[in-house]
């Protein structure tokens, strides 16, 4: 039975939000089809007090095997290198990560501001919050590049704002389950079965795209068009199953009409969410996009782009969910 230990820093809890409405499989079925000790959740848990305390001071140093040590938001270093911004059991929340990540044999962390600091780490960064090994795309983070948990692994990142039920409960049953050397990681130590492909992998407009033909507004009723031209769309360029693994099993923000914000790239929010960089393409001499999908360069785009309009089809510039 592995052991699992849950925290919370600078988070909204929108993560264990996503946790809790896990389907395949859910939280109960964790616990009674696939043996996992849930050592104490800040949702879940039914400790308080100095007893919670006593779980986490066992697990720390050792007293209590700790196998999977999972994290959700920030860590808070401010102010002055005190991580006192974040108490947590009488003690800065960080120096509760310290000894937790030490102690356990795999390290996961949950959601952006877990992987890479996401929001609470953008400029001006007030309380000097970072991810678990990662600050944005920067190696290091709070437990620095060359962290490695008992069991060698360095922290697997699961980022997402907030990341997808199935990709937390699916990585943790693998873990706990003893599959841990299954997991192929990328170069930001994301599991590569969710985070090869983009999330224009599956998304209905990618015919749109195809032939450049841009939407000119938001929302599901205009289903004509590929978001990424005028609306800032960041689905050719990140990397998540959205479109392949399907939230509430029906649906996702580009089939929506909602542009893909790039949410699980260390980079976001985008921009540093400056005023006419949300939900708007940004672009060179008023016309090519700024940022081009992946692996191409802007003299081969413009080229490729030029010829798909050329050769667009009529049925491309029409609605073709007419159902």
């Amino acid at each position: 039975m592995a052991s699992v230990l849950w925290l919370q820093g600078g988070a909204c809890s929108g993560n264990t939000m996503s946790f809790l409405n896990a389907e395949e499989p859910n939280v109960v079925d964790l616990i009674t089809d696939f043996g996992l000790d849930l050592l104490w959740h800040p949702s879940l848990g039914m400790e308080l007090g100095k007893q919670a305390q006593k779980i986490f001071w066992d697990c720390a140093q050792g007293k209590r095997p700790l196998d999977i040590f999972v994290f959700e938001g920030t860590v808070m270093m401010g102010p002055d290198g005190t991580g006192r911004y974040d108490m947590f059991a009488d003690r800065p929340m960080k120096d509760w990560v310290t000894d937790l990540a030490n102690a356990a044999q795999i390290v996961v962390a949950i959601g952006d501001c877990a992987c890479w600091g996401g929001i609470p780490a953008t400029e001006p960064n007030p309380t000097d919050s970072t991810g678990l090994q990662f600050h944005k795309r920067e190696r290091g983070g709070f437990l620095g590049p060359d962290f490695r948990s008992k069991m060698g692994l360095p922290v697997i990142n699961i980022p997402g704002c907030p990341a997808h039920p199935d990709w937390i409960t699916q990585i943790i049953v693998a873990l706990a389950t003893g599959r841990a050397g299954d997991i192929a990681l990328d170069e930001l130590h994301r599991p590569q079965t969710f985070f090869k492909t983009f999330t224009q992998t599956g998304c209905t407009r990618v015919q749109f795209f195809e032939y450049k033909q841009p939407t000119t507004s938001f929302g599901e009723g205009t289903r004509t068009g590929c978001l990424f031209y005028e609306f800032g769309c960041r689905g050719p360029m990140t990397h998540s199953p959205c479109n392949r693994i399907l939230w509430n099993r029906q649906s996702s923000k580009t089939r929506a009409g909602m542009p893909c914000t790039g949410c699980t790239e260390p980079e976001f929010p985008f921009f540093d969410l400056a005023p006419g960089t949300v939900f708007k393409t940004q672009k060179v001499s008023g016309m090519i996009p700024k940022e081009i999908p992946e692996g191409s360069d802007h003299l081969t785009y413009m080229a490729h782009a030029a010829a798909a309009r050329i050769a667009a089809p009529q049925w491309s510039k029409e609605d073709m969910f007419v159902v």
